[in-house]
């Protein structure tokens, strides 16, 4: 296949794809009518009405489990690509996982200095 070709089949699923999109919006705009009801936009939970604002900051403390988190899911996101393309770069790969272990451990020790892994 050329590659004038691949542009086409490209171009042909992007135009494609955007007339799906915007002909499920139309249908949905046409059968989907909305009416404005005096209690729909109040916040309720669980059929009640809610005594807290709707805007609720979440306490300071949940900013250190969050950081820690997202550490190890990126750690997680990169380990697997890495173990299936470690057999054919070696002893570079395993350095470069090294390297970035020993960043994510870095920033473990920091969470633990803040106090993240206290329990509270």
């Amino acid at each position: 296949m050329s590659t004038s070709a691949q542009y086409g089949v490209l171009l042909g699923l992007t135009v494609g794809t955007i007339g799906l999109v915007l002909s499920l919006y139309a249908l949905a705009h046409a059968i989907g009518k909305t009416r404005n009801e005096a209690g729909k936009n109040v916040p309720a939970t669980a059929g009640q009405l809610s005594r807290d604002p709707v805007w609720v900051r979440y306490h300071a403390r949940y900013y250190g489990y969050a950081l820690l988190f997202l550490a190890f899911d990126m750690e997680m996101a990169y380990m697997y690509p890495w173990a299936v393309v470690y057999k054919e770069v070696g002893i570079v790969a395993l350095l470069d996982m090294g390297v970035f272990l020993a960043i994510l451990f870095l920033g473990l020790l920091y969470g633990w200095s803040q106090g993240a892994l206290r329990r509270q």
